[in-house]
């Protein structure tokens, strides 16, 4: 399959990233549902979308983007989307667990969420990563490197 890539402002990308954080963060520690949910849509909206036209991009280009203007950031659509797409399932099943009976299990599978989700706003994106090691015919870099001695990525 032949890598799809964009550009996005990295301001908005960064944007995307840690607003996505902080609302989950602060659905979390408040226990508001709703904001929550907003993550939900923010995140399926992305992967719909593509992450050319995500919502909190296009937030922050038609907002502080107008005033601050950054560097493009390179990044492969596909694995955006998966990483976008696989976000949003966890952040919906969270939400579906927290308006069940188990609600105290919903509000811990979503701080597991934000905990992940942190781990990526930092710049190191465990489904992006999970994406391009299964693009690559299931070879991971790291394996490869251990089975070859050498890494093609």
């Amino acid at each position: 399959m032949a890598e799809e890539i964009t550009s996005v402002s990295r301001g908005g990308f960064l944007f995307c990233r840690i607003g996505l954080t902080i609302l989950i963060w602060i659905g979390f520690f408040l226990r508001i549902k709703e904001i929550i949910l907003l993550s939900v849509f923010f995140l399926l909206f992305s992967a719909i979308l593509t992450v050319k036209r995500a919502p909190m991009i296009l937030i922050w280009d038609y907002t502080f983007g107008l005033l601050i203007k950054t560097k493009k950031e390179i990044l492969n659509i596909n694995a955006m989307r998966f990483a976008h797409s696989l976000g949003a399932i966890f952040s919906g099943i969270g939400l579906i667990l927290i308006f069940s009976p188990i609600e105290n299990i919903g509000w811990g599978f979503i701080g597991v969420f934000a905990l992940i989700k942190t781990i990526s706003a930092l710049g190191f994106c465990p489904a992006s990563k999970i994406y391009k090691c299964a693009s690559n015919g299931g070879s991971c870099c790291t394996i490869s490197k251990k089975l070859r001695g050498s890494c093609n990525a």
